[in-house]
């Protein structure tokens, strides 16, 4: 029987990485997470799992080899805070944990599909897997970026030479279900879908960075795809490297407002709107960018997925209007 370790299993991607390989028969699954932010099990409710393990004591036990073979461990456990400012508890979090899971791993033959993240390329203006255009603006982009380094050097530009699979993926704007204890870093989506149901309007940034009001642009990617990307690389253990995941196509936070209200709408049997007539009847509202965010925001992001394609994944990814449409869909039809 397979066994998979899926950390951070009870997080906004880890959870549904868990549901694809639940729906492809796959339950001898070891979920590490910890639990101190209790509402979280809800994402782990409907889900088949054989175990659950903390994670203040399974890296420990894992080296230790407590779990039998394990074939793969999809490793999103991480803080993904990018305004938190305690440096010295992120690099133990997102660096020596992944270090000391890496180590393990390569040590008993099982592969590590781990979460790498966009923030890694900061305010590079170009979003390709190379080290000249990566530059990150905070403590977190750092910790990503060092871990992608550290297997880099362990095991080639490309970890080609990896004994066993080593895959990193540098994800762009994730959103979809089960993001909900995410709290201020949740999706955009995810804010404006509540922003309108309370307030009627949602809100977007005002004019910032060279950029019209609304008009920052992000590579926004929905859950189903980043997972079904992994999903595929899982299939393909002969592929290792790191790779963006995004769709290769940067769009306006206009866009995702558009899709928010639109799809509310249509709810409610009204007829699209234009953003210019969203604006003007106040079902968009624009603020003032916050200081707090300055010098410190990626007013544009998109994949380059070059590097993805050529390894051979060949994935079609939802764009805004049919993603955001999806999600906003699901979160309407909540209890």
């Amino acid at each position: 029987m397979t066994r998979i370790v899926v950390t951070g299993a009870a997080g906004f991607i880890g959870s549904r990485i868990i549901a694809g390989l639940n729906a492809r028969g796959i339950e001898d699954i070891i979920a590490v997470d910890e639990l101190t932010q209790g509402d979280k099990f809800r994402n782990l409710v409907d889900l088949k799992i054989a175990d659950y393990v903390d994670a203040d004591t399974f890296y420990k036990a894992f080296a230790a080899r407590q779990y039998g073979h394990v074939e793969a461990v999809f490793h999103e456990g991480a803080c993904s805070d990018t305004m938190e400012q305690n440096g010295k508890y992120m690099m133990q979090n997102n660096f020596e944990t992944s270090k000391q899971l890496f180590m393990a791993a390569q040590t008993q033959g099982t592969r590590l599909l781990y979460a790498s993240s966009a923030a890694t390329y900061g305010g590079s203006s170009t979003f390709k897997e190379d080290p000249a255009f990566e530059a990150p603006l905070n403590v977190y982009g750092y910790s990503k970026l060092l871990f992608d380094q550290v297997m880099r050097r362990e095991l080639g530009p490309q970890l080609q030479n990896a004994k066993t699979q080593v895959v990193g993926f540098r994800y762009f704007n994730v959103y979809g279900p089960h993001e909900q204890h995410k709290g201020r870093m949740a999706s955009v989506a995810y804010h404006q879908f509540h922003q309108f149901k309370t307030e009627g309007r949602v809100k977007l940034f005002g004019e910032y960075g060279g950029y019209a009001a609304g008009a920052q642009m992000r590579d926004f990617v929905f859950v189903k795809d980043v997972v079904d990307v992994n999903l595929w690389y899982y299939d393909h253990p002969e592929k290792s490297g790191i790779f963006n995941l995004g769709t290769g196509r940067a769009q306006a936070f206009n866009d995702v407002a558009s899709a928010v209200v639109n799809t509310l709408r249509a709810a409610d049997g009204h007829a699209p709107l234009a953003l210019e007539t969203m604006a003007a009847m106040g079902l968009v509202e624009y603020i003032a960018f916050p200081d707090a965010l300055r010098g410190k925001y990626q007013c544009y992001t998109q994949a380059d997925l070059t590097a993805l394609r050529a390894s051979g994944c060949d994935h079609a990814f939802a764009d805004v209007a049919t993603g955001v449409g999806q999600y906003v869909q699901w979160m309407a039809a909540q209890p």
